[in-house]
């Protein structure tokens, strides 16, 4: 029987809280470590849907690991470690769209910062990879793609990550003096739209029944 999403956010908290401990302990690179290995696979998957650029949706992971390692002793744990994470990986992709030349800029090892976070990078992206090049061959996530890039953020932050829309609105950029409730309001309506325009297209295509 699957876990309902109470049973997996209790789980993510349990794991967390780990990610915590090691904080508190001094260990801000066993802790940055692990919180790439809870969360590594999901955001470099999240990057490769929006990005639409594979090449590009790398160099985002890295700099979102970068800024993980960086901002973890900071964090104030005002939101979950994932929803965190989402928003460090979004905020490096649109610095990456807007600066081209941030790119080789920031393109450097983390092996530089701290010992075995980048094999830990690198072993994320080894897992995560494989699986990504079988399922963009989809039709459906085909669609998906054609999709303007915030409503497809919503799709795969919703469908396929489950986040509350609490979280979801924490993730995404947006009017920062909006609040948190009418915001999450506001990208739930997107959201209903962008899927009522993803089931059309669908069944036009017959990959689902119009009924």
């Amino acid at each position: 029987m699957a876990e309902s999403e109470d049973q997996a956010a209790a789980a993510r908290a349990a794991r967390e809280h780990g990610v915590r401990e090691l904080l508190t302990g001094g260990k801000a690179a066993d802790a940055a470590a692990q919180a790439i290995e809870l969360y590594g696979g999901e955001v470099l998957g999240f990057l490769h849907a929006v990005a639409r650029d594979d090449d590009l949706a790398a160099e985002a992971f890295s700099v979102f690991s970068e800024d993980l390692l960086r901002g973890l002793p900071t964090f104030r744990w005002d939101a979950s470690l994932r929803t965190w994470c989402y928003a460090l990986a979004r905020n490096a992709l649109h610095r990456l769209r807007r600066d081209p030349r941030r790119r080789a800029r920031n393109n450097v090892s983390l092996s530089n910062q701290a010992a075995g976070i980048s094999a830990i990078v690198e072993q994320v992206r080894t897992a995560t990879l494989p699986f990504l090049r079988t399922e963009v061959k989809d039709e459906l996530r085909r669609l998906r793609e054609s999709l303007d890039p915030d409503d497809h953020a919503l799709i795969v932050l919703r469908i396929d990550r489950k986040m509350s829309w609490k979280d979801i609105a924490r993730a995404l950029p947006g009017d920062d003096g909006q609040e948190l409730e009418r915001r999450a309001a506001t990208l739930r309506k997107r959201f209903e739209r962008a899927k009522t325009m993803l089931r059309e297209m669908a069944t036009a295509r017959g990959l689902i029944t119009g009924d």
